[in-house]
């Protein structure tokens, strides 16, 4: 498979990354090289045009650039289908054309923030991830995204030729299945409250803090405590609530089980990822949970699985990898039209 190879470039490109909380900007002046890399709170601002506008004018950005912008790409942490888009987790909303004109771009890329993660694995350097278990990738084959943050991300790369085809899913909201009697008994304590458990229900911020209720539930306790996800896994890493850990161990183990159907449906010999921002923070909790047991726990296919590796990405901004590439793809197209 092709890599892009590293350029430099006449003027810098914006790269942005916008959450349902944080939205992350940065300039690349020379292929995957990302300068005055800032993260600004949406909740600052009334609209994305603003934000950007703000970026672009931060003394970061002016010490290093201060001409014109003229090409663009953005992930996004909801779908993109059509010109106008609304974040389901924040207030912004707008028009893509419209934002285009308003900051005079040539170019502007806009997708799915877990598109531009996907198109971002062949480009992650070996120290950006950590390799789970065992396994071993074969080249230019199918490769499957899994990541659990503010709700439950799934996508997956195909190759073709000489470039990745990212997969659009919902794959997050899969009916969630109980692999033992405990998550049995924990589905049926939420189906009181869901009628319909997803995937995303239970592995995800949400889902953590789900977890932690429905379990003091089964375990008895008669004045249940909601606590943050953040505040589930920092008691569960610091050893102070048994319950926390206990919350973290299951959260864990269905990861891997979700995982693991997402490796047989994809037939993604070319390795599962682990991305989001839940999973990273809890270090060796997750090193040592049965993620990489139930990932592979599928009965006749259990040796088919255990030849897939799995990585979790520790690459502090991964997403701009992927829009990067997306838009040095979308130039040459328009170049090679220009040319033919």
């Amino acid at each position: 498979m092709q890599d892009i190879t590293t350029q430099h470039l006449s003027a810098p490109r914006l790269l942005a990354d916008i959450g349902g909380t944080n939205a992350r900007f940065a300039l690349e002046f020379e292929t995957h090289k990302f300068v005055a890399v800032a993260v600004l709170s949406c909740n600052a601002y009334a609209d994305l045009h603003e934000a950007i506008a703000d970026y672009l004018q931060s003394a970061a950005v002016q010490s290093v650039w201060s001409g014109p912008i003229r090409h663009a790409a953005i992930a996004l942490a909801n779908p993109v289908d059509g010109d106008v888009v609304s974040m389901t987790n924040n207030h912004w909303k707008f028009s893509i054309s419209a934002l285009k004109q308003s900051l005079q771009l040539q170019t502007l890329v806009v997708v799915n923030d877990f598109t531009a993660l996907a198109l971002a694995l062949p480009h992650l350097h070996p120290s950006e991830r950590i390799q789970v278990g065992n396994g071993q990738a074969q080249p230019d084959r199918v490769i499957g995204l899994i990541g659990p943050g503010t709700g439950l991300g799934v996508s997956g790369i195909i190759p073709s030729g000489e470039k990745w085809l990212p997969l659009s899913s919902e794959g997050g909201h899969v009916s969630f299945s109980p692999a033992n009697k405990t998550e049995l008994a924990l589905l049926e304590v939420i189906w009181n409250e869901f009628p319909h458990v997803s995937a995303e229900r239970l592995i995800s911020g949400m889902g953590l803090e789900l977890l932690y209720r429905t379990i003091q539930t089964l375990r008895g306790v008669t004045n249940i405590e909601s606590l943050s996800a953040a505040e589930i896994s920092a008691q569960a890493l610091d050893g102070s609530c048994p319950l926390c850990v206990e919350s973290v161990q299951h959260f864990c183990a269905m990861l891997g089980t979700v995982a693991g159907n997402l490796a047989l449906t994809l037939g993604a010999t070319g390795g599962v990822y682990i991305g989001g921002g839940i999973v990273p923070k809890l270090g060796e909790l997750f090193f040592a949970s049965e993620f990489r047991q139930r990932f592979e726990s599928k009965g006749r296919f259990a040796d088919y699985l255990s030849q897939i590796p799995t990585y979790l990405i520790t690459a502090e901004y991964p997403a701009f990898l992927g829009v990067s590439a997306l838009l040095t793809e979308r130039l040459s197209a328009v170049e090679m039209n220009e040319n033919a």
